[in-house]
């Protein structure tokens, strides 16, 4: 392979490594198995949680609806459009650290939810739960509707993809995806889920947008695309 051009690549080429060749040897699993099996176990592993605390506080199920529902969500996507990006067979290393830099981080909020005091939201509780019940429909409905698009689409015709989802921004799909988190970091109102997100959204989410943007520019009409588009918020970023 040539030399990485620049830290970008470097750290997509890392996470890259880290996620699928670690170590080498033998692969025996698919990464889409690796993350299914976590989107799978994410509403039984809340619903014991639950049970084992004794919580019944809308807040808390609330957040079992949500980030339980988001991993049925993702399992009926896979069966209904997989993505290609997670068929690839990955190592036993590969898929170990997979859970430990990502998954398992994900899994750690539900345990939060239900392990701190009660909280004072910035808004009424009713109202605040409402918001980010809002802001993680609209964005599985943003995720849902950008890799359909995308997968349907390329199947049609390979090329730039510009209307629909990809009318404003370039990457709905993680659009979609960061406002899910978001709405789960917010109603667990803790420091660390919001680390955690920053770690993910700064060293996996950005080198990959700017590594398919590089692979994209080889299109017609990239750059006027470019132009008048933005990353992920429209208007904005």
């Amino acid at each position: 392979d040539a030399a990485p051009r620049d830290g970008v690549e470097r750290l997509f080429r890392l996470t890259n490594y880290l996620s699928t060749e670690l170590l080498g040897g033998p692969r025996p699993w698919k990464l889409s198995w690796v993350v299914n099996t976590q989107k799978a176990t994410m509403l039984p592993f809340l619903l014991a949680i639950a049970w084992w605390a004794g919580d019944n506080s809308p807040a808390a199920w609330t957040y079992v609806a949500l980030h339980g529902g988001y991993g049925l969500v993702w399992l009926l996507k896979d069966l209904a459009f997989p993505d290609a990006r997670w068929q690839v067979r990955v190592t036993v290393a590969g898929g170990l650290a997979t859970w430990a830099l990502v998954l398992g981080w994900y899994s750690l909020f539900g345990w939060l939810m239900f392990s701190l005091p009660p909280r004072d939201y910035p808004l009424v509780e009713a109202h605040w739960l409402a918001l980010c019940t809002l802001l993680c429909v609209v964005g599985v409905a943003v995720m849902i509707a950008a890799d359909a698009q995308k997968t349907f689409t390329l199947r049609a015709r390979p090329g730039l993809i510009t209307d629909g989802m990809f009318r404003y921004v370039r990457h709905p799909n993680y659009t979609g995806e960061m406002m899910i988190y978001a709405s789960f970091a917010l109603l667990i109102q803790h420091w660390l889920p919001w680390l955690v997100l920053a770690w993910v959204w700064g060293l996996v989410f950005l080198p990959g947008m700017v590594m398919k943007e590089r692979s994209l520019a080889r299109h017609p009409g990239w750059d006027a695309y470019r132009a008048r588009t933005r990353w992920v918020l429209p208007g904005v970023f």
